[in-house]
């Protein structure tokens, strides 16, 4: 799974705030891109591009953990999961037989539930011990994994999906002579897909968060910040969900969730490589035209009060130290969202950067510093700093520091040095971004995704490139304030 914790640059490249762009068109915007809208509301993007044999397809549906509420937590992270599972003709050797079980172990989850409700713990055992041998008898009509073996009998590289807070997303990269098999495949998972050896694939759920969240030092320590930064917005929960929403999710839950909302009205595919555009076209039209529209997604009103004082936490464990402080700041659409990129690049973005320079390189009082925006993009989010003390520094230590440097920055603003060191970055980072077929494809699908247009990518490298010492200097003094952040402590448990 990718992160959706993006480092700011990168974050930034995505997208493009109305109304600050340049007007000069980038070489990006020039890209042969052809758009194809379906009646069904489905988009697709088709960039042509010369040399190696291969095809990248990046699915990227607009809905994830930001729309979900208490209760259903989760389950955008659960439906990646059971979406490589397979449909009535892949994956099974019996599909009435399945489905006759699926009925009868829903039906005891329902019962497990009450039973769970009441307290009766020995009924509930009984009862999940019955659904997890009724479970057994139904895999013995599946085929394992047959979505990935047809796939990679086929020459496929890569297939896999991530979970964000806006959006779930698939991706592949197949060779050329083997497009339609795409096609042929995803409509046929997107319309008719089936949530077989959903007990067990919860199971795998629940215990990726307890190693992940429950039973990881950093893990832990990132939940509990993003709750104390966000007391109202739903970027406060995390996107695999709290266990108690996890372990009570019916397959009805989940599958209902599908049909409403992972509809091709609220997808965007990105398909660049060795293609022909008129084949790719029509075999878009062929295969996905006949899907049926869902719904959209729940609309996130929730706002977050604005923030009047400093916040902190601190979580006991039996590790090292680390530190997390977090700013309030706009979404990656607003005026103010390149200088904060640019800020962050100051801050944490190579070796001679501020805080690289100062806690790992000169005073050794760190063994690491960094910075991001998360954990999403649509919405009002959070400037990062991360940072691991050495030893004998401590993380007060460590915090002291960075708002010494934030605070030159407020004051002073950066150097033409430092600024002409960023935007090389931007300039590197601009060829790297469309080297590869399949980042290029996450690129178009993330921006047609987000702002309805797949140039904007492309289009903030001109404004990142605008920002002035002063754009820099007025960001750090407005956001970067204490009454603004939350402060996350990690410390070693004393004693037993």
């Amino acid at each position: 799974m990718r992160s959706a914790h993006r480092s700011l640059l990168a974050a930034l490249a995505l997208i493009a705030p109305a109304g600050t762009l340049a007007a000069q068109e980038s070489p990006g915007e020039r890209l042969p891109v052809r758009e194809v809208t379906l009646g069904n509301g489905m988009r697709f993007l088709i960039l042509p591009r010369s040399g190696a044999p291969t095809i990248s397809f990046v699915t990227r549906f607009g809905v994830g953990g930001v729309n979900e509420h208490l209760g259903t937590t989760g389950i955008a992270h659960l439906l990646e999961h059971m979406l490589f599972k397979g449909t009535s003709t892949i994956g099974t050797r019996d599909i009435a037989a399945e489905r006759a079980l699926f009925a009868h172990m829903d039906a005891l989850h329902d019962t497990l539930l009450v039973a769970r409700a009441a307290g009766d713990s020995t009924l509930s055992a009984a009862l999940g011990r019955r659904i997890g041998e009724l479970e057994d008898t139904a895999r013995a009509y599946v085929v394992p994994n047959e979505l990935d073996r047809i796939l990679t009998e086929a020459g496929a590289r890569g297939l896999n999906a991530t979970t964000s807070n806006d959006a779930t997303t698939y991706f592949v990269e197949l060779p050329a002579n083997r497009a339609e098999l795409w096609f042929a495949l995803e409509a046929d998972r997107m319309s008719d897909p089936v949530f077989r050896e959903y007990y067990t694939e919860r199971s795998i759920v629940t215990d990726e968060r307890r190693l992940r969240i429950d039973s990881s030092p950093a893990g832990r320590l990132f939940e509990e910040h993003l709750s104390a930064a966000f007391t109202v917005h739903p970027y406060g929960v995390p996107v695999i969900g709290y266990m108690s929403d996890l372990e009570t999710l019916s397959r009805r839950d989940v599958e209902s969730y599908y049909r409403r909302f992972y509809g091709p009205d609220n997808a965007v595919v990105a398909i660049v490589g060795d293609i022909d555009p008129d084949e790719i076209e029509a075999w878009a039209r062929r295969y996905f035209e006949r899907v049926a529209r869902g719904e959209s997604p729940p609309q996130v009103l929730a706002e977050e009060p604005r923030q009047l004082g400093e916040r902190r936490i601190t979580i006991e464990w039996d590790a090292e130290p680390r530190l997390r402080i977090a700013w309030h700041v706009p979404s990656s659409f607003h005026a103010d969202a390149p200088a904060l990129g640019i800020l962050g690049a100051l801050l944490t973005g190579g070796r001679t950067s501020r805080l690289q320079r100062r806690l790992v390189t000169d005073d050794r009082a760190a063994t690491g510093v960094s910075s991001s925006t998360g954990p999403g993009e649509r919405y009002p989010q959070l400037f990062f700093v991360d940072a691991v003390p050495r030893s004998p520094h401590s993380t007060d230590d460590l915090e002291s520091a960075i708002y010494e440097e934030i605070a030159r920055l407020a004051a002073e603003g950066p150097s033409d040095a430092e600024l002409e060191r960023v935007r090389n970055q931007i300039a590197a980072g601009n060829v790297r971004r469309i080297e590869s077929n399949l980042g290029l494809a996450f690129q178009l699908a993330d921006s047609e995704s987000l702002t309805s247009d797949w140039r904007s990518t492309f289009r903030l490298s001109a404004r990142l490139r605008e920002v002035s010492a002063e754009d820099v200097r007025r960001v750090a003094a407005e956001y970067l304030v204490a009454s603004n952040r939350t402060v996350a402590v990690l410390v070693r448990r004393e004693g037993p």
